[in-house]
């Protein structure tokens, strides 16, 4: 059977097509030392680093939105993230290859992703993707982020193509629930920042892959 053929190609930023780990959880223990109990295990935070800085600042300071502190500590942990932006932030292996090799099929391809554009814009301009993305949707751009297929669809037509013969990729729940609203053909990712209790394989992607070489492999097949 030929592999279905598709017009382009969108993909979750942070744990999908980039390794933002490290400069996530430098900025987190720092949070930790100032304002909680000390460093945590790097595995341990790198779980968390998908449900965003709110999680994040609760979990090392031991407070929530309620507390007047929260929102102050949120913007440092930002901050302090802005500072080292870039500076450790690595493509997954494969994946700049993967993007040229859609280019020169004379296809296109996008970002959806929920962080900020104030991070999500020099991010990419640091790394070397080439072509960078046709269209780079974030929070800021929609008035609903994932797991609402509002950014998707914006993203899709940014791009110029259809939803249904899109692909979208991501390593968390939101993104498939996001893409499989949109009528896109979804792909979950094993690598990501996934904590040990979730299945990605029940999350109802069309497809779920569990390295970096096998997300290249499955998109070279359908170029």
């Amino acid at each position: 059977m030929t592999p279905r053929q598709f017009d382009a190609f969108v993909f979750d930023l942070d744990g999908t097509l980039v390794d933002t780990a490290s400069e996530l959880v430098a900025a987190y223990q720092r949070l930790c030392v100032e304002y909680g109990t000390g460093e945590q295990p790097y595995e341990t935070v790198r779980k968390l680093i998908s449900h965003g800085s709110g999680r994040l600042v609760t979990e090392a300071t031991g407070i929530d939105q309620s507390d007047s502190r929260w929102e102050t500590y949120r913007q440092q942990y930002l901050d302090w993230y802005e500072e080292i932006l870039g500076t450790s932030a690595v493509p997954y292996p494969g994946t700049v290859d993967m993007v040229a090799e859609i280019a020169d099929a004379g296809l296109t391809w996008g970002i959806v992703t929920n962080k900020f554009r104030r991070f999500a814009e020099p991010l990419m301009s640091r790394l070397e993707y080439d072509p960078g993305p046709a269209s780079l949707v974030t929070p800021c751009d929609v008035s609903k982020a994932k797991p609402h297929p509002e950014p998707i669809l914006l993203c899709c037509r940014e791009l110029g193509v259809n939803p249904e013969r899109t692909v979208y990729v991501g390593d968390h729940l939101r993104d498939i629930e996001a893409g499989n609203a949109a009528g896109c053909t979804t792909v979950a990712v094993r690598y990501g920042y996934i904590e040990d209790h979730d299945d990605p394989m029940s999350w109802g992607a069309d497809v779920c892959l569990d390295t970096p070489s096998d997300l290249t492999a499955w998109i070279r097949k359908h170029l």
